[in-house]
């Protein structure tokens, strides 16, 4: 699997069912929240996420999240949720991935992580030593930087999608 490439791709976050997880012997889930769970405008967890969330738990899947983000964002966003939250994560830097899987209780290979974008969250997750998911973006932005990495993305992708036998 080339660095960049994520070893998943689901069309949205509720891809990854409780069975897959279970199946690929996942025990904690460290996510992104903006454009990966939500869009940035939604403060809140909408209800799929919640219930999603809510399933989760009573899996026994933990979950964290790890966010560039800052600090009134992520305590909003995961107010209800209660899980382990990182804000301002510095991503892709994989420093809060880490003390993530710490807090949790859980090894590498029990751990998955899921956002939208390559250079952040799939760059974390590999940098982490993890498995990783990929989700394409909610309702991407459309400065210049994120158009830019979405277009470096592209390339990126379009190999994943050939080796995997997918369509773009």
């Amino acid at each position: 699997m080339p660095f960049l490439a994520p070893n998943f791709y689901f069309e949205t976050y509720a891809g990854a069912s409780i069975d897959f997880l279970l199946e690929h012997g996942i025990k904690a889930l460290v996510l992104d929240i903006d454009n990966t769970l939500e869009p940035y405008e939604n403060a809140e967890p909408g209800v799929a996420v919640r219930a999603w969330f809510s399933a989760l738990k009573e899996a026994g899947i933990q979950a964290a999240f790890v966010s560039n983000n800052g600090k009134e964002r992520v305590e909003t966003f995961n107010k209800d949720l209660g899980n382990i939250a990182f804000y301002k994560a510095k991503k892709p830097f994989a420093a809060k991935v880490k003390r993530a899987m710490r807090e949790m209780g859980v090894s590498k290979a029990e751990t998955l992580f899921m956002g939208d974008q390559i250079f952040t969250d799939v760059l974390a997750a590999r940098l982490a030593g993890i498995r990783v998911a990929l989700v394409p973006p909610i309702k991407d932005k459309t400065d210049v930087l994120t158009r830019t990495k979405r277009l470096l993305e592209r390339p990126i992708m379009k190999r994943y999608f050939r080796r995997n036998k997918k369509d773009v």
